[in-house]
């Protein structure tokens, strides 16, 4: 789609020059398709806007897709410690908006038994990835914008639209609504090649013990939710189970089983809770979550499982 505001009348807006250079600048913009010829003149299209704009506010309709962050002091919406709106384009204030929300993130002295060192709660990769795709994956025919929202237990990541594709399969699948935006964001260096964010974000989640990755559809969201830290003790059954599945996910993906030592090695369990540990394996197994890699005959200590699409 086509912004009505022209090249000339949005550098105007700025109370700047055209630059010396403008033809060559326009001719590579009207390549990567963030500007069009319209009526002999020059028009910033509404993929350029999202992009590169200096404000959002500038173009009609775009500055209601400005990213949201809302801190909140507790576990609900009910105290509000800041709100910070950006109003650039995604690709001007992308890497600002990681280093705010990184700094509102707590620090932890040790997060489960892998690390033991003064770190950000969540890990910024996982932050980072899941941020992208937010951007990448919205809806922009739905009315809103897009969405972090930090608790003191947890950071909830919104995208307007329902998903395209299950969210048990966002591990290892990959369809966009918006691919030309997507490539472009690539390209730019703010994610990961197609198809890999999500996994990458998972494994940073494995690597510092934290639970499952959950998932919230709603009819105009779709949330994307890290949790803090638990102790093996204080995590739930179906956090558990998703932990498992996720985890076989990840093995799938770098050509490995999931085995109760890898899974007990992912949630920091002692070996002598192999018996609670193997509850799980067997309850994901009769969800059909996943199914049983190894052949008939294997010895049960060393019975291995890929997820049920594997």
């Amino acid at each position: 789609m086509v912004s009505l505001l022209s090249v000339e009348a949005y550098f105007d807006r700025l109370g700047l020059p055209m630059p010396q250079n403008s033809d060559g600048i326009i001719d590579r913009f009207i390549s990567e398709h963030f500007v069009t010829v319209l009526n002999d003149d020059y028009c910033i299209t509404e993929l350029g806007a999202l992009l590169l704009a200096k404000n959002l506010r500038d173009f009609e309709n775009l500055h209601r897709k400005a990213i949201r962050v809302v801190v909140y002091r507790g576990k609900n919406k009910v105290d509000t410690v800041r709100e910070q709106i950006f109003e650039q384009g995604y690709a001007v204030c992308f890497v600002n908006l990681l280093d705010w929300v990184n700094g509102q993130l707590p620090a932890n002295e040790e997060i489960g038994r892998a690390l033991r060192k003064d770190v950000r709660m969540y890990p910024e990769r996982a932050i980072r990835e899941i941020a992208a795709n937010m951007i990448i994956h919205q809806d922009f025919s739905v009315l809103g914008f897009p969405m972090i929202e930090i608790y003191s237990d947890r950071v909830e990541i919104s995208s307007l639209g329902q998903p395209l594709i299950s969210t048990d399969r966002f591990i290892d699948e990959y369809q966009s609504r918006n691919e030309e935006l997507a490539d472009i964001m690539r390209r730019m260096g703010f994610c990961e090649e197609k198809g890999s964010g999500m996994d990458k974000a998972l494994a940073s989640i494995e690597q510092y013990q934290l639970p499952p990755i959950k998932y919230r559809v709603s009819d105009i969201r779709t949330t994307i939710i890290l949790s803090e830290y638990k102790t093996w003790s204080e995590t739930s059954k179906e956090e558990r189970i998703q932990a498992c599945y996720q985890h076989a996910c990840l093995k799938y993906l770098s050509n490995e089983m999931l085995t109760n030592k890898s899974f007990r090695e992912r949630m920091g369990v002692a070996e002598k809770n192999y018996t609670a540990v193997s509850g799980v394996i067997k309850e994901a197994l009769e969800r059909g979550l996943i199914k049983v890699g190894t052949p008939d005959g294997t010895n049960r200590r060393d019975i291995a499982y890929v997820p049920i699409w594997g």
